[in-house]
C-alpha cells in the first residue's frame, strides 16, 4: 500500500513539475520614439503657422477643442463652412501650431480652406 501511495503521488506531482520553469520577465515598456518635428510636416498655405490664440482672434470661439497628447485640433463653423486646424508643437516644450488645415461645407464637400477662412471671417 506504501508503494501504491509513492507511485501515485510521484505520477500526480509531474505534472506539475513541468509548469515550475523559469519565469520570463516581462519585456519593459517604452514610449514611442518622438518622431520628427512637426515643421518637417508643414506645408505653406492659409493658417500655416498660427497658434491657437491667433486661430481664436480671427475666428472667434472654435466650435470644437480637442487636445491629445501631441495633438491639438480645433473647429470653426458657420452656416457656410466647417474649417479643422491640426496644431503639433513644432519643437518640444514650443507652443502647437497649424501643421495641417482641412475645409469643408456643411454637407460634407471639401472646399479650398483660404475661401472658409475668408467665410469664417465675414460671420
Amino acid at each position: 500500500m506504501n508503494m501504491v501511495r509513492l507511485t501515485l503521488g510521484a505520477a500526480l506531482a509531474l505534472p506539475l513539475a513541468a509548469c515550475g520553469g523559469s519565469v520570463v520577465p516581462p519585456a519593459p515598456i517604452s514610449r514611442p520614439p518622438a518622431g520628427p518635428p512637426a515643421s518637417a510636416f508643414m506645408r505653406s498655405g492659409p493658417l500655416m503657422g498660427m497658434d491657437a490664440r491667433h486661430l481664436v482672434q480671427q475666428f472667434g470661439t472654435p466650435r470644437l477643442d480637442i487636445r491629445e497628447s501631441m495633438m491639438r485640433k480645433l473647429q470653426f463653423a458657420n452656416g457656410r463652412c466647417v474649417l479643422d486646424a491640426y496644431l503639433y508643437a513644432p519643437a518640444q516644450g514650443r507652443e502647437p501650431v497649424v501643421t495641417h488645415v482641412d475645409a469643408r461645407t456643411p454637407a460634407g464637400m471639401d472646399i479650398d480652406p483660404a475661401a472658409c477662412a475668408t467665410a469664417l471671417q465675414a460671420k
